[in-house]
C-alpha cells in the first residue's frame, strides 16, 4: 500500500451531477445500488459538494419534496477531496478520520475518480490484477 497512490484504486468513470440535478434524480442514481453517495460538480468539472442518502432522508425527514430539490440544496458543501498523487495511505488515513465513505479523487481540481472504502479492500485482495482505462 505505501506505492499506491489514489489513481490506483479510484473507480473510474464517475458519475456526478450539476448544481441543478433533482434531488429526485439523484435519489434515482442511488437507488441503482451502485452509489451511496454522489459528486456535485460545476460546468468545470470543479467538486462544489456530495449528496449522500443521509442529505437526501434529512430532507424527507424535514417534509421537503425531492422533486423541487435542486442538488445545491441539499449536497454537503465541505467536501474533502484528494488529488489523483495522494498516497493511498493518506487517503485511507483521512477516510477513517473524517468516518468518510467515498472520496472525490480530482486531477487539476476537476473530477477524475472516486476511492470507497472497498476500493482500497479490493486493492488488497487482487494485488497482482490491475485495470487500466
Amino acid at each position: 500500500m505505501k506505492d499506491l497512490k489514489a489513481k490506483d484504486v479510484m473507480t473510474r468513470p464517475v458519475v456526478s451531477a450539476r448544481r441543478h440535478a433533482s434531488a429526485r434524480d439523484i435519489a434515482m442514481q442511488l437507488l441503482s445500488g451502485l452509489y451511496s453517495g454522489i459528486p456535485v460538480t460545476d460546468e468545470n468539472g470543479k467538486v462544489i459538494g456530495v449528496v449522500t442518502e443521509f442529505d437526501l432522508l434529512k430532507q424527507i425527514m424535514e417534509g421537503k419534496d425531492l422533486v423541487t430539490l435542486k442538488a445545491e440544496e441539499v449536497m454537503t458543501r465541505d467536501t474533502i477531496t484528494v488529488d489523483v498523487d495522494t498516497p493511498l495511505t493518506e487517503v485511507l488515513r483521512t477516510m477513517m478520520e473524517k468516518n468518510i465513505i467515498r472520496i472525490p479523487v480530482t486531477n487539476e481540481g476537476c473530477l477524475s475518480g472516486i476511492i470507497a472504502r472497498c476500493d482500497i479492500l479490493k486493492a488488497h485482495i487482487e494485488p497482482e490484477f490491475v485495470t487500466y482505462i
